[in-house]
């Protein structure tokens, strides 16, 4: 074990330490968040270095399984029923079985080891699409891909029969700090975030969840919502930080885009107070400059969202992310080489 592994490290006023920690406070991340940027990148690399294998980044792909009228009214999501008639989204069924797994098989042969389904719904509902979206999920994890799914809020016994269908992970995002929540969404709480991720931990699926910069709230609020994840035990498996997509038609559709800047200090925090997870440069990516890319892959970040459209939103096309990679000096993670 290394001097630095063994020694805790004072930096910025703040104790910087490689090990785990499930104690912080708003105050801790907001200094860190807030620090001189050299620093805070040299920091959040040396963190880096000593929970990960160095110079590769997974490629997750993501796809949407049931696009639309979801009853839901948050603010940013163009999927929401509530916001339809000004993006002109329109509610398509759920995909068959058949047509996702040949979506799963194209993205493992481009290169990606962990493949995601979305569903627009408020929650999980026993019955036949429940059923096949079971389905789905073994048949990724047959592939020998990583299975992820969003499908909103669900119990117990539903956590259980994903987890029996081999699902690795359940995406749940906070989106933002408590305290900033009810700004973006009225139809469910925080605390419903919350108790959903605990039916997940209990059923043994790793917990995917992360938060969105640029939708008003303030520093203090993204250090809180970074609070919140760090300071669960263990830490999300993954942590996907997305910078606003400001759709046309949504509420937010009038944000000013996130600085560059401020998605690489999200990004160098999340590594150092989540240093195991992996933390995953989500949507809004097409809006930032090639550099600011590479910052973040540099700054902590080791995985990124693969193909041409998360969800409904556009995404850099795979021939640029992969110049992208080799320009940065890094490798794709490779299936049979994936972090335990």
């Amino acid at each position: 074990m290394s001097n630095m592994t063994q020694n805790t490290i004072e930096q910025n006023g703040c104790e910087a330490t490689p090990q785990e920690r499930h104690d912080w406070s708003v105050d801790e991340i907001l200094t860190i968040l807030k620090s001189p940027l050299d620093e805070l990148v040299d920091r959040a690399q040396g963190v880096h270095r000593q929970w990960h294998e160095e110079g590769t980044v997974q490629l997750a792909s993501l796809l949407s399984i049931k696009t639309g009228a979801c009853p839901e009214d948050c603010k940013y999501c163009p999927q929401s029923a509530h916001y339809a008639k000004d993006t002109g989204l329109e509610k398509e069924a759920l995909l068959e079985v058949d047509t996702v797994l040949a979506s799963a098989s194209a993205a493992k042969e481009a290169g990606a080891t962990r493949f995601c389904m979305g569903a627009a719904w408020r929650e999980v509902r026993e019955g036949d699409e429940f059923n096949q979206v079971l389905e789905m999920v073994s048949g990724v994890r047959d592939m020998g891909l990583e299975a992820c799914v969003t499908l909103g809020m669900l119990n117990q016994s539903q956590a259980d029969q994903l987890a029996e269908a081999g699902l690795t992970a359940y995406n749940h995002n906070l989106d933002t700090s408590p305290e900033f929540y009810g700004e973006i969404v009225s139809t469910h709480s925080y605390r419903d975030r919350i108790d959903t991720i605990s039916c997940v931990r209990k059923a043994g699926i790793t917990v995917c969840s992360g938060g969105i910069i640029g939708m008003g709230e303030s520093e203090r609020d993204r250090a809180a919502m970074l609070q919140v994840l760090a300071n669960m035990d263990p830490h999300p498996e993954s942590v996907p930080v997305n910078s606003l997509v400001p759709v046309p038609g949504t509420p937010l559709e009038g944000r000013d885009p996130v600085e560059p800047e401020e998605m690489v200090r999200m990004i160098a925090t999340t590594r150092i107070v989540m240093p195991k997870s992996r933390v995953r440069l989500s949507a809004g990516r097409e809006a930032l400059p090639k550099e600011t890319q590479i910052a973040c892959l540099k700054a902590g970040a080791n995985s990124i969202f693969y193909g041409e459209k998360l969800l409904t939103t556009p995404n850099p096309d795979t021939v640029q992310d992969l110049a992208m990679i080799r320009e940065a000096g890094l490798r794709v993670l490779e299936a049979d080489a994936k972090e335990e």
